[in-house]
């Protein structure tokens, strides 16, 4: 399926920065929507591979490790992690352009502030990703589940959800993205920090003390996310630890970069909710204490598989 605006002579050229998880499936679908994608990474792989309950198929895609040989894109989609957006620089530099459209696919709140300085004045659209999907080898994507982005409700924004039409994943347009952005903001400050410490799956959320504590994290953090215009309550956080309690076999982004060995993303995370109730003062020492002890973590991740 195409969107109107495509044509098989000329489709939009797309380029996906970041090859892990994210970037695998995005570009896949961007593949699936009949665009010209080419997926940008750090290290060379051979293909692009997208395992989706068993079943595994090999995305036609271009896929570069140096940006200098790259042209303009028509869209740039950033899907590194937050804590790579600077590293990804001089990607941005060479595929943005007059008429390029940059889409962050990003955790965090501050997507734009980020990102800014990397693309000067090309259009940015921030997205919320509701993707479960784990890079299991270079190019080999497991999508576990989800396939929901949800972006800001503007001209720039519904066209990207045109082009994406027939692509398996899900563009949902909403008119209060500050409230969806810190909602996707919830639904990782305990699951991602309890996961990366304990090097256990999400399953050790099902624990009375674990659950305790990830309640008691996600209570600081509606109230820090109702203090910057979030409409958040109590119900978030139950439909918070509903969804843990249904995704019990996974792991997240933080475990698996932890047990790579990566850097992680707790200061885009934890960091946001303890730097913004620090400006409000408003206590969050639950919050703080996850902060520091991701902080000494970062410095010495270990590697191997995640406890079951």
């Amino acid at each position: 399926m195409m969107s109107p605006h495509q044509t098989t002579a000329n489709p939009p050229r797309v380029a996906v920065i970041g090859g892990g998880a994210i970037g695998g499936v995005v570009a896949a679908a961007a593949q699936r929507a009949g665009l010209a994608v080419t997926l940008c990474v750090r290290t060379p792989i051979p293909a692009l591979s997208l395992e989706r309950a068993g079943q595994i198929r090999t995305v036609p895609l271009t896929i570069a490790s140096d940006p200098a040989t790259l042209p303009v894109a028509d869209w740039v989609l950033l899907a590194t992690k937050a804590q790579d957006s600077a590293g990804a620089g001089p990607w941005l530099s060479h595929l943005v352009g007059h008429g390029t459209t940059v889409v962050v696919l990003q955790n965090g709140v501050e997507h734009e502030d980020r990102v800014r300085p990397l693309v000067g004045e090309a259009p940015i659209i921030p997205a919320v990703v509701y993707i479960a999907a784990e890079r299991v080898g270079p190019g080999h994507i497991v999508h576990h589940l989800g396939n929901q982005i949800i972006v800001p409700r503007t001209e720039a924004a519904a066209t990207f959800a045109t082009l994406l039409a027939g692509g398996e994943l899900d563009i949902t347009l909403v008119d209060d993205f500050v409230t969806a952005a810190w909602r996707k903001l919830l639904s990782n400050v305990a699951a991602n920090p309890l996961t990366a410490l304990t090097l256990r799956r999400v399953e050790v959320l099902h624990d009375p003390a674990i659950h305790d504590l990830a309640r008691g994290l996600l209570q600081e953090a509606v109230t820090v996310g109702r203090s910057v215009g979030a409409d958040l309550s109590a119900q978030d956080i139950d439909d918070v630890l509903a969804l843990y309690a249904r995704y019990d076999v996974g792991g997240t982004s933080m475990l698996y970069d932890r047990l790579a060995g990566r850097p992680l993303e707790h200061d885009h995370l934890t960091g946001t909710i303890v730097r913004t109730a620090a400006r409000r003062s408003i206590p969050v020492p639950l919050n703080q204490a996850m902060l520091a002890l991701l902080q000494a973590v970062n410095t010495a991740p270990p590697t191997g598989t995640p406890a079951r």
